[in-house]
């Protein structure tokens, strides 16, 4: 069975509720389990162990949290054991024209710098999901979007 790793942090509760959202939408393909971790209980065997990560950050100053990038900052250690693996993201941001796109740019950065496949979109929200303040029920079904396609892509490679 095809695994994918949610891991996420979250300080209000917003991205919290954007993670669990992903879940629901990985939980729709059949044959892709997924798990949902904060960021502070994740370690870097979580990363090398599945076969697609998605992560979530709030925005702060148009980039990703500190504890995200301090695990990013540690795959170093499994550099070339993320190659192939699908990646994706999302974020929650205080406003608009707040950095949202930047977030989640930083964190597609890091996982092509791993040679991850990245899951976009092509019918907006390109590079992620992304809420402002507490997500809506839109913003929730856009995760649970994020979360169907990345599984799906997760579930395709894995034939």
């Amino acid at each position: 069975m095809a695994k994918i790793l949610v891991v996420y942090d979250s300080r209000t509760g917003n991205t919290e509720k954007m993670a669990f959202a992903v879940a629901e939408g990985v939980n729709l393909v059949s044959g892709v389990e997924v798990t949902v971790k904060k960021v502070d209980q994740t370690i870097i065997e979580d990363l090398s162990s599945v076969d697609g990560i998605i992560m979530g950050s709030p925005t702060y100053y148009g980039q990703m949290s500190a504890k995200l990038k301090v695990l990013i900052d540690e795959s170093v250690r499994i550099h070339g054991k993320l190659e192939g693996k699908v990646g994706a993201a999302f974020t929650s941001s205080g406003g608009t024209a707040t950095g949202a796109e930047t977030t989640l740019l930083s964190i597609l950065h890091s996982m092509l710098v791993h040679g991850m496949i990245v899951q976009g979109s092509s019918h907006g929200k390109h590079y992620g999901a992304a809420a402002v303040g507490s997500p809506s029920e839109r913003d929730l079904e856009h995760c649970k979007e994020l979360g169907r396609r990345t599984a799906e892509l997760v579930a395709k490679l894995e034939k």
